[in-house]
């Protein structure tokens, strides 16, 4: 209590410790000044002192523990060091990742180009694909039938193929005037009619024909051979009554310089769909002289009225009998259709012609086929960005994919773009009205539905890239969603031998199209459209329906888009299909590889 009493008097204001009464204000002086300083000096040594003895402790507490704290500032610092080089690694890792990601993402961009980027989905004739998506589900509860799997007509099955008979004091002379070398251009359908029409040439010239050839092209860009394509052996032999083929020139014609002599003919010496008169008078007597004749670039270059029976005949031999696929592709095409058709259906004509050796085993399981299907539908979607940028018709893509195929056209058909500064411009939709416009993937998902045919129906498309990939496809796959390609039914493996091969991938196309239940075509004017469609007929013993729609009708029914009524649409597709379906004999002028119906290909019984 008395400790405590004085700590509170020392602390009270006024109170003088030293005398120990209190000072007035008055009685502060110089005196108490220096008392109070006295007293704060004598307070500071106190406080020095227990200072100085807390820290002496301190002293001693860290030189007793100096190891420990060391030994944790060491552990620390490793443990900081560590955090930050790791930290460093992985953000050094993860930048290199995202460089790599964004450089690949690039490159993908770069290789799948304007056509296959990601849109939404374009659509020219929305309220009509309502319509039809409104009919097929009704026609699935109705369980309707469509009337399009066959042919409609009797007729067809009257005529019989027979381009392969034989014609009595029609043969070969026993002298030849010489070879004939043909470099065919262009991709598999082109080089198929350039060497059907140089068999007929050899047989006009009475030359001896050495094996075709196949120019490299830029965009086709296949090194195949006709080897790498086509059964040689079987080719010659076909042949050989009516025409002499050999491999390669003789020994005393192999190293001449060919161009150096004048033997070399171009299309610009032999005008397109030429008769045989233009061959006698301007290539005969070349041949004659040189003995040898080469054809660079050989193409449509032979017309077909008017030639001989013979020779027509020998055309359609070539075409129709001797120009066999080679194993290596119709092993492949046998796996494709047999994936297609999910079980083994009942052999036909022209599986047999396409497939041969290769045709699938005909047992299955019953239960599998009433599960799976026995049919399908090929198409042959013509709608790549060199057709449709030449065409120059409007798609509905907007200002983007005018500038997009403006471009193109500029790049690529340099001598289109100079032809149109000459001429009157004809409007996009004109040229719509007139049927110039390739058929987009919406359009002939209509025509299909309007035919009839079912949502589940099986569909093999055949053909190149799609203009405007995903976003230009959708239409036609919400209506058919069963849509197949040979990159979906055949392994990476199975495809790897075909891979850089444009003209035998386009070989597998052909087979898959040819031995369908039914092929549609958007554009009959198209090479594998039109010999898939001659090879149906020819082999099809009238039972291989093709559907071939006329654009320009079409556009006119499809001008009514925001009017016409369903049943309305679907009857004038159908009467405009019917109408390409008569069976007709071949037409003057008509080629012979789509329209084989004449009495030199084919019989009527």
């Amino acid at each position: 209590m008395k400790n405590h009493q004085v700590r509170c008097s020392e602390t009270l204001p006024g109170n003088d410790p030293s005398t120990g009464r209190r000072t007035s204000a008055g009685e502060y002086n110089w005196n108490s000044k220096a008392a109070l300083l006295h007293k704060l000096k004598n307070e500071s040594g106190k406080l020095n002192s227990c200072k100085g003895a807390q820290i002496g402790k301190r002293h001693m507490w860290f030189r007793k523990h100096v190891r420990l704290i060391v030994c944790t500032f060491v552990l620390m610092g490793f443990f900081f060091l560590f955090d930050s080089l790791m930290v460093s690694i992985f953000d050094s890792v993860n930048l290199q990742d995202s460089s790599t990601s964004k450089d690949s993402r690039g490159l993908q961009e770069n290789n799948i180009g304007y056509i296959n980027k990601e849109k939404p989905p374009i659509k020219m004739h929305g309220r009509l694909l309502s319509l039809a998506s409104s009919a097929l589900v009704e026609k699935e509860f109705k369980q309707e039938k469509a009337n399009f799997w066959k042919e409609p007509h009797r007729q067809a099955a009257l005529w019989k193929p027979c381009a392969d008979r034989r014609t009595p004091n029609l043969g070969k002379p026993e002298e030849s005037n010489g070879y004939i070398m043909v470099s065919a251009n262009g991709g598999l359908n082109q080089q198929r009619v350039a060497i059907c029409n140089a068999v007929a040439v050899a047989s006009l010239l009475n030359a001896t024909l050495v094996l075709p050839r196949f120019l490299y092209s830029n965009v086709w860009k296949d090194p195949s051979q006709f080897g790498d394509i086509y059964q040689e052996e079987y080719f010659v032999n076909m042949l050989k009554d009516e025409v002499d083929i050999v491999k390669e020139l003789p020994p005393h014609l192999k190293y001449i310089d060919i161009e150096a002599i004048g033997s070399v003919i171009t299309d610009a010496d032999i005008v397109k769909e030429a008769k045989p008169i233009d061959y006698v008078r301007k290539v005969l007597p070349i041949l004659l002289r040189n003995g040898v004749v080469h054809f660079l670039g050989f193409g449509n270059r032979l017309g077909f009225d008017q030639l001989p029976s013979n020779l027509q005949r020998l055309r359609c031999k070539c075409n129709f009998h001797a120009l066999k696929f080679v194993p290596k592709i119709q092993q492949a095409a046998s796996v494709l259709v047999t994936r297609i058709r999910k079980y083994h259906s009942s052999h036909t004509m022209l599986d047999k012609q396409l497939l041969e050796n290769f045709m699938p085993n005909t047992t299955a399981k019953h239960n599998e086929k009433a599960r799976s299907p026995s049919r399908y539908l090929a198409l042959h979607l013509r709608f790549e960005e060199d057709m449709v940028a030449y065409s120059q018709c409007d798609f509905g893509g907007g200002e983007n994919e005018r500038r997009e195929l403006q471009l193109y056209r500029e790049i690529h058909f340099p001598l289109l773009i100079e032809r149109l500064k000459n001429l009157k411009p004809v409007s996009p939709a004109e040229l719509r009205k007139l049927g110039r416009c390739p058929l987009t993937p919406e359009e002939a998902a209509l025509i299909l539905s309007g035919l009839g045919f079912k949502r589940g129906t099986y569909i093999y498309l055949a053909g190149s890239q799609v203009y405007g990939g995903k976003s230009r496809m959708d239409p036609f796959t919400s209506l058919y969603p069963n849509l197949v390609t040979k990159e979906i039914l055949l392994t990476p493996s199975e495809l790897e031998p075909f891979r850089n091969f444009s003209s035998q991938l386009a070989a597998l196309d052909f087979i898959a199209c040819a031995t369908a239940d039914v092929f549609a075509m958007t554009d009959s004017g198209s090479q594998l459209s039109s010999l898939v469609a001659g090879f149906r007929t020819y082999y099809g013993g009238g039972h291989a329906p093709n559907l071939r729609p006329n654009k320009k009708r079409l556009a006119a029914i499809l001008s009514e888009n925001s009017t016409i009524g369903w049943n309305d649409f679907k009857d004038r597709v159908r009467k405009m299909i019917e109408e390409g379906q008569k069976v007709r004999v071949r037409g003057y002028g008509r080629s012979i590889y789509r329209q084989p119906r004449c009495p030199e290909c084919m019989c009527r019984l």
